[in-house]
């Protein structure tokens, strides 16, 4: 991401506008986040925040409930109220300076459960491009509900976000994160309370924009991005450095222009903004500053998370973005006050054309291995994608199985349902003879061969032969095992490998044809039992 000098002079324009205007009294303000058809969290202690004039009193009236703040020394107020019950009758918010005219009104709030919905492009794309006229149509649904943070890059955390509610319509689900749409479908549809959903998510973003400068730099586990994020910051302060005088003087010159109205002079040339630098070295300008912190401290019920296509890369970077993961998650747990905060996630959908070396091992088969691993991190679940996939488009249109898939882990883990709510995932494998056996967590109903086309449920397959399975002796050399379902497991062989050491399946970019599932209709995860 570049700037034109033009963008630079209006961004400077606006700066020096801000300066001679920061005398200006402050008005009430409420964050975007209660705007009209607000969803609020369920059975959580209400937080209701916004702006005013330094040590000025609020009072804040939602529903029958009345409270009063004051706003601290930088003109920010927050008031706590009681939690409430899910409830689709819509109730008023109501924040005004007592003894004053000045006041702001909110209608159609409702309480449900509010999921963060983040990631990057593939959490971002929207509903109406994933060829579902007949979705959008039926779309009568004034229980689900989205609030879509605009894009915003920040050096530091951001005041508020930018967005608004917007209830599902036929009119308005075709602008909804469709992964989020379809997740909350299947969980209104089941539950029968309103869901809202916050997307927070910008396309081509590594996992590090979404975790503070805080984290990034004192992770110990990621101080290989931390040392590589300090270089960088140092080098841009060597470079501002150098430029400031040159700065300093155009700014100098460009206020005068202003108070004569005078045309702004063009700027000096200066270092390059860190915003060029976002994906590869973000330094301190993130997407969490700008639209993860101005979150905070509101209340979610949990997370949904669709990331991964920049991070993967080797065995390295893949080790790397489970701790990666887990730092995220912890801070998300903390700053949204929730020690059980549910982190659901989806493994990489196949991409690409097929790899018919049954080595595999490129940098998405490894990666999908680590988003494996990373299950072993409390309260997350995993929505297995492979078969979902599209060999000529990183967005795969099928979002409703990602989707539907993510809640049936909300559905079993969150809410209670005794269904089966994951594929069968790879546990150990055990040595016998010229056989190797994999043994399976979440069997369910039990392993078959099945099919899935399109958006159709998957069926048992008629050619009833497993495919995607490799196996290698002690000379580490991969071959295609002849795999067979065996109970609640599979055995794994071949006429060459006499005796076999490890097994890898759907272990490449895109594993077409894998097509081990449980009975549930749930796909295995891509996994492998070796580390060479």
């Amino acid at each position: 991401m570049s700037f034109s000098r033009s963008m630079i002079v209006s961004l400077l324009s606006q700066f020096l506008l801000f300066c001679c205007a920061s005398n200006a009294s402050a008005e009430l303000q409420l964050s975007p986040l209660f705007s009209d058809h607000a969803i609020l969290q369920r059975d959580r202690p209400i937080i209701i925040w916004g702006w005013a004039s330094p040590d000025q009193k609020v009072r804040v009236t939602l529903g029958h409930q009345t409270t009063e703040g004051t706003a601290d020394p930088q003109g920010r107020w927050e008031v706590k109220l009681q939690p409430q019950v899910a409830s689709s009758d819509g109730i008023n918010l109501l924040v005004e300076i007592p003894d004053s005219e000045e006041k702001i009104e909110r209608h159609d709030i409702l309480f449900g459960d509010v999921w963060l919905c983040s990631g990057q492009s593939n959490m971002e794309w929207p509903l109406v491009l994933c060829d579902a006229p007949e979705d959008i149509a039926s779309a009568k649904l004034p229980l689900i509900r989205h609030f879509g943070v605009e894009m915003n890059f920040a050096s530091h955390p951001a005041k508020s976000v930018r967005g608004l509610w917007q209830v599902g319509s036929p009119e308005t689900v075709g602008g909804f994160t469709a992964v989020g749409f379809y997740f909350a479908r299947k969980l209104n549809s089941e539950l029968k309370i309103p869901i809202g959903l916050v997307r927070s998510s910008v396309g081509g973003t590594n996992i590090e924009l979404w975790m503070s400068q805080e984290t990034l730099l004192n992770t110990p586990q990621l101080e290989p991005y931390a040392s590589q994020m300090r270089a960088s910051l140092d080098q841009y302060r060597e470079d501002l450095k150098k430029a400031l005088p040159a700065i300093e003087a155009w700014t100098k010159v460009s206020r005068e222009a202003m108070q004569n109205d005078q045309p702004i002079p063009l700027p000096p040339p200066c270092p390059e903004f860190p915003f060029a630098e976002r994906v590869a070295q973000p330094r301190c300008v993130t997407l969490h500053n700008g639209m993860i912190s101005p979150l905070i401290p509101h209340a979610f019920r949990g997370a949904i998370w669709y990331q991964g296509e920049n991070n993967a890369g080797d065995a390295t970077s893949a080790k790397q973005y489970i701790e990666k993961k887990r730092a995220l998650i912890e801070n998300w747990r903390r700053w949204f006050g929730s020690a059980d905060f549910p982190f659901y996630f989806v493994q990489l959908a196949s991409w690409q054309q097929p790899n018919e070396d049954p080595t595999g091992g490129d940098g998405w088969a490894i990666f999908r291995d680590a988003q494996r691993q990373a299950l072993s991190i409390d309260q997350t679940g995993m929505a297995v994608a492979t078969d979902l996939g599209d060999a000529n488009d990183i967005h795969p249109k099928n979002k409703a199985d990602v989707g539907e898939r993510l809640a049936l882990w909300a559905l079993a883990k969150n809410y209670g349902q005794k269904i089966e709510y994951s594929g069968p995932l790879f546990k150990r494998v055990s040595i016998e003879g010229n056989r190797i056996r994999i043994h399976f967590d979440h069997v369910g109903k039990g392993l078959m061969v099945g099919e899935k086309i399109g958006r159709q449920p998957v069926k048992q397959s008629a050619a009833n032969k497993l495919k995607r399975f490799a196996i290698a002796g002690k000379d580490r050399r991969w071959v295609w095992a002849d795999a067979q379902i065996d109970g609640d497991t599979v055995i794994c062989q071949h006429p060459e490998v006499s005796e076999p050491i490890a097994v890898r399946y759907a272990f490449s970019m895109n594993p077409e044809g894998a097509n081990l599932y449980n009975r549930d209709g749930l796909p295995a995860s891509p996994f492998r039992s070796d580390d060479f």
